[in-house]
């Protein structure tokens, strides 16, 4: 970005066009109300003008909430003015549907929660909001995270930004098109088994899957909560290491969160890789240590053009001095058979809660108690989640639960393992995002085997609870992003931001 970005003379033209200003960074917007260059309220509005222009034929909100977001702008202006301003202070943010916001419907994409409105806010989206985030709208997503393409939404398939007969990957695929398309400066999502990743690596944006227990759960709608975890995504690296160090941290109402001492991650991923005189992550090794997992770059049918843009990426480390070293993660051809039988068995004991009695959507007309639990979840799931109620209340059942689930378990523990060996040898590991660009819409919807590989190089870390970077890296010969996926041990979040900022600085 060129240095007169914020220029005096820039932004006094800007001012006169709101609609530019949402192009800015979050790093750069929050300087520029700092310096009272321009005010949160412009901010908002560019990004409300943003979403009217686009979203129709995105479909990446379900729910904008202008008037509020407008209210939320002008206090966070008093706040610039009062000096009690943060970083996120008046910066327009996004979240996906199927994390709850107080007195803003939150869906989760299903029509069975079409007119729920949460009395009470996500941990991570309150801490926000304190901070003076301003919440413009609830992202689109497939149902309760059930899905990699976004399709499985019902209130219609998000589309991809750099072409809309494309899918912009799930489950999080509103909050990474609302950032890529400048709709908000970043959004929180929720990834279980690759659901920040995947859309990000699909969309060109950073998405960040940080460690098991290193944000709060509380108020995520449960699919998975072995597995499931909050994270942000947004355009730069740094703009995610400001959004996590405000986010991350421990939770009296969520007994998984770490006790762990939440870093200045900002401050982290400013500083400059030391591939030589140190290891980055503070560690004894002289040289930052880069792992190759062979298993990964063996996956059958990855995209040619994908593999090269990684293998380039492995060659940046080489020239900084870095050492590279292959590695085996032989437990990884497991993680997808583990992943959709843990998953589907988790969800269908949190779907339960879903029956149309407690909250949301109960169908009339019903002459029978069983008949409106039938009913209301009839119409209100979406195949896929039907799919895999069935699939995981099958597992559970007497008789299979030893066969499938724990079997499973133990599977998990070996995956966990071979993460542990390998992060006494390496600091980082690298590898694609996913195995394939952005597909056509439809492509894989009726094959669900095949919608399943989506998350093929997503799941492993997923299962272990290790933290995972998308970083945008570059584009195929028809002009779809290409994302390079680094993993960390675990805590090491700060880590993986400053290799992001590394892979994408400009020379």
């Amino acid at each position: 970005m060129p240095a007169c970005w914020l220029s005096p003379e820039f932004l006094k033209i800007q001012r006169k066009n709101n609609m530019e200003l949402h192009k800015l960074t979050l790093k750069q917007a929050a300087e520029g109300l700092r310096k009272k260059q321009f005010t949160s309220v412009e901010l908002t509005q560019a990004c409300l003008a943003q979403i009217k222009k686009r979203n129709k034929d995105l479909n990446a909100f379900i729910t904008i909430s202008e008037d509020r977001a407008i209210a939320e702008a002008k206090l966070a202006d008093e706040m610039i003015e009062n000096g009690q301003a943060t970083e996120l202070t008046g910066i327009p943010f996004s979240v996906k549907d199927s994390i709850a916001t107080a007195d803003i419907r939150s869906t989760a994409a299903a029509k069975i929660l079409d007119n729920y409105t949460p009395v009470f806010e996500a941990t991570v989206v309150e801490k926000i909001r304190k901070a003076g985030g301003v919440l413009i709208g609830k992202t689109n997503c497939d149902a309760f995270g059930h899905g990699a393409s976004n399709e499985n939404s019902m209130y219609g398939a998000v589309r991809n930004p750099y072409n809309l007969k494309k899918v912009s990957g799930g489950s999080s695929g509103g909050s990474a098109v609302s950032v890529a398309d400048h709709m908000c400066f970043y959004s929180i999502a929720e990834d279980t088994g690759g659901s920040i990743r995947q859309p990000a690596s699909f969309c060109g944006v950073f998405g960040l899957r940080p460690t098991y227990g290193r944000n709060s759960r509380y108020g995520v709608m449960p699919m998975a909560s072995s597995l499931d975890v909050v994270g942000p995504m947004a355009r730069t690296a740094e703009d995610l290491a400001i959004v996590l160090k405000y986010m991350a941290g421990t939770d009296k109402k969520d007994a998984t969160t770490t006790v762990a001492t939440v870093d200045n991650y900002d401050l982290i991923a400013e500083k400059e890789i030391s591939a030589q005189g140190g290891s980055a992550s503070g560690g004894k090794k002289s040289k930052l240590v880069v792992g190759i997992p062979k298993e990964y770059f063996e996956i059958e049918g990855i995209n040619e053009e994908i593999k090269k843009n990684v293998l380039y990426q492995i060659e940046k480390f080489k020239e900084q001095g870095a050492e590279i070293v292959e590695v085996s993660l032989p437990h990884t051809k497991y993680a997808m058979a583990v992943y959709y039988i843990v998953v589907p068995s988790e969800d269908s004991s949190n779907m339960a809660r879903l029956d149309g009695i407690r909250y949301g959507v109960r169908e009339k007309k019903i002459k029978s108690l069983s008949e409106l639990y039938e009913v209301s979840r009839a119409n209100g799931f979406p195949e896929e989640v039907k799919r895999r109620i069935l699939i995981g209340t099958y597992v559970l059942s007497a008789g299979y639960y030893e066969a499938y689930y724990k079997k499973a378990q133990k599977v998990r523990t070996l995956i966990k393992s071979d993460f542990e060996k390998v992060f006494k040898e390496v600091d980082i590991l690298i590898a694609p995002t996913s195995p394939f660009p952005a597909f056509e819409l439809g492509e894989k919807k009726s094959d669900p085997l095949q919608m399943y590989l989506a998350d093929v190089m997503l799941s492993p870390a997923a299962v272990a609870g290790y933290p995972a970077l998308s970083v945008p890296t570059g584009f195929t010969a028809e002009g779809l992003p290409i994302g390079t996926q680094i993993i960390g041990d675990k805590m090491k979040e700060g880590l993986l931001l400053q290799v992001g900022k590394f892979l994408t600085k400009k020379d």
